[in-house]
């Protein structure tokens, strides 16, 4: 059986720069690029059998169900590079190609409703992090988007919140944006995030995209040939992204004596590790004033050799705590890959993430509107609804997901109830700016939302709501969030204050145990959500009839668990990605003492398994209880590996 030749793509001149107006891909773009077909030669076959046939029909339905899988909620995540024990690749190029002329189609088809015409010159960026993988499959972006009829502008080295900010900020202002990233997910992986000026696409519409994409793909299984004779535009987007977030914090602070340097005398560490947060040290913080000495992997390094670049690594914090007390510092900031979510550490050297970084925000969130809702996701502890209540706030609980959370507020606001935070405890978020008034039109803007306003009003949009001008900021939180921190430790410095941000939650306790645990689900990787999800279904109803004693299905205010968790009860909810359930633990003797939540992973075929504790043993308790009480006596052991809760649950140990 003869074999699909391949044709190969130069990576030469392809090490990352320092800088984010690096040269990488407009040395690497030049016309007649090819980019290999990753796919078994036995796939491509010309038996005219009725068995090969039947043969070939099923190959195909299983490559359109690998494209399919690629899809991970909001965005699009596999596996680019080998290398990862146990798994293959299946973010080829090929792949990428058929995804990214599919978000094309979407993107003009989209336009074209809108305006009731036939649009011409749709223009989409793509920006991506410091990934090896990047630079082929930024040719397999770049063909499929000029494949769907778009103009195509290549940002190199940048970021999840600043492709965003590119369907704004003018002279830029494109129709829709890609983020090439797998967020803090080892070197192997890569994926995409889609934007438009309403903001990041939902899960039914990646889901459509890649429906789409995956008969692209099968269509194409016996021949590819791909080549940029035009290639994208080449723009330094991050320049601007970065001179508007300067803007913010001079104007915000409006110091009385050096209003041009306001981070004068405040030393900042940053952590980008290797990913694409570096630019904050030397493009925005330095030229601001401030001292960042000591600061930490500011280059780009696809191979993220130092730690995993994830505010939530124990090694990413320790190392930027270190950091932090060795130069008696004022603030530690660690970033994410894609910068879109972020951790900080006060000057005490203590990290501030998780519930602590939620704390944090909703501490000066309220100070600048009292009495808002603030919308996190249901994993968050009592002791942070005690935090936000005690401040005079509301607290909502929602669904694990960052969209799931942002949606929710969006729909809050909508329904009137003013709800500035949404955030998840993975950092992930969106802040709401209150400046509007009722009729949508802008009213005492400052500089953060003008700007984008004129290009949205110059673009002739039809309405500027409450939910369209929040989007602005859905993905802006990760650098945007560091951002006010900054703001509030200068404005306590300036009223004479010199405790630091970490004194503003130092009264918010901490819960005695906190448990997270897996359980992968037994079976092939096309029939692993529907199990998935009848497990999450079954432990609900177990809950709902009350057949375990002391737990009860969780509320908040007018929210009830229904269909996923905490969903609302509107004419119109909103799609659940991924089911989930969180039950409160109380007994005669201490009352509530705990939670527990089970959720469907949207990333891995298994349930994950969070619980806190404020009483010594809950949380072994809870776990014994799930075993006999739910997964034995329903028979869910016998599709679910439950060996790391019947670990625990024996001796307290989560691994």
């Amino acid at each position: 059986m003869a074999s699909t030749s391949t044709s190969s793509i130069s990576l030469r001149n392809n090490a990352p720069g320092t800088r984010f107006p690096s040269s990488t891909t407009s040395k690497l773009l030049h016309s007649n690029l090819k980019f290999p077909l990753l796919m078994p030669a036995t796939k491509a076959t010309g038996i005219k059998s009725s068995s090969a046939t039947r043969y070939n029909e099923a190959v195909i339905d299983e490559e359109m169900d690998k494209i399919r899988r690629l899809q991970n909620g909001s965005d699009v995540r596999g596996v680019a590079l080998h290398g990862e024990k146990g798994r293959t690749v299946d973010l080829s190029p090929p792949a990428v190609e058929a995804i990214a002329e599919s978000f094309g189609e979407w993107v003009i088809n989209g336009l074209e409703k809108e305006q009731g015409r036939v649009v011409e010159n749709v223009r989409v960026s793509l920006g991506r992090d410091p990934r090896l993988s990047g630079a082929s499959l930024s040719v397999a972006v770049f063909s499929g988007l000029v494949r769907a009829g778009c103009l195509a502008f290549d940002m190199g080295l940048a970021t999840t919140p600043a492709c965003f900010m590119s369907t704004l900020l003018p002279p830029f202002a494109y129709d829709a944006s890609i983020m090439m990233t797998a967020s803090h997910l080892p070197y192997t992986r890569n994926g995409l995030k889609f934007f438009t000026r309403r903001g990041g696409l939902t899960s039914p519409e990646v889901e459509e995209i890649c429906g789409k994409a995956a008969r692209k793909y099968a269509n194409r299984l016996a021949k590819v040939s791909t080549m940029l004779k035009t290639p994208p535009e080449r723009v330094d987007f991050m320049s601007t992204y970065a001179k508007h977030l300067r803007n913010i914090i001079k104007e915000r602070v409006n110091h009385p004596f050096h209003y041009d340097t306001p981070l004068e005398g405040f030393q900042i560490i940053v952590n980008a590790g290797n990913g694409s947060g570096g630019f904050f040290t030397w493009d925005v913080l330095d030229k601001l004033g401030a001292e960042t000495f000591g600061s930490l992997h500011l280059n780009p390094d696809g191979m993220f050799p130092n730690h995993i670049p994830n505010p939530e690594d124990k090694i990413a914090m320790a190392l930027t705590r270190a950091a932090v007390l060795e130069n008696s510092a004022d603030l530690g900031i660690v970033f994410d890959t894609d910068v879109d979510r972020s951790g900080v550490v006060d000057k005490e050297g203590n990290p501030i993430n998780g519930d602590r970084l939620i704390a944090l925000m909703s501490a000066i969130v309220l100070r600048e509107h009292p009495g808002t809702t603030i919308v996190t996701d249901a994993r968050t502890s009592m002791a942070l609804t005690r935090f936000i209540i005690d401040r005079g706030g509301q607290h909502c609980l929602y669904r694990v997901g960052y969209r799931n959370v942002i949606d929710k507020g969006v729909q809050l606001n909508k329904n009137g109830i003013e709800t500035h935070l949404m955030m998840e405890t993975s950092g992930h978020g969106a802040l709401k700016e209150n400046y509007f008034l009722d009729d949508g039109k802008p009213s005492n803007l400052n500089s953060i939302l003008s700007v984008s306003l004129a290009v949205l009003m110059e673009m002739e949009f039809k309405y500027c709501s409450c939910h369209l001008l929040m989007q602005f900021l859905i993905l802006c939180l990760g650098a945007y969030m560091v951002v006010k921190i900054i703001i509030e430790m200068v404005r306590m410095k300036l009223a004479g204050s010199d405790d630091g941000i970490g004194s503003l939650i130092k009264d918010l306790e901490e819960p005695l145990e906190s448990v997270e645990l897996r359980m992968n689900i037994i079976s092939e990787p096309r029939h692993a959500k529907a199990r998935g999800m009848d497990a999450i279904e079954t432990f609900r109803s177990y809950v709902e009839g009350g057949r375990i004693e002391g737990w009860e299905l969780d509320s908040c205010g007018d929210c009830w668990v229904a269909d996923g968790c905490l969903v609302d009860s509107n004419d119109d909810p909103a799609a659940v990605d991924a089911h989930m359930y969180r039950a409160k633990v109380s007994d005669e003797k201490l009352g509530q003492y705990g939670w527990i939540h089970l959720r469907q992973s949207i990333h891995n075929p298994n349930i994950a398994v969070n619980m806190q504790s404020m009483a010594p043993g809950g949380c072994l308790s809870m776990a014994k209880t799930l075993r006999d009480k739910f997964l034995v006596a329903s028979g869910m052991d016998k599709i679910l590996d439950i060996t790391q809760i019947d670990k625990y649950a024996r001796t307290g140990l989560v691994k």
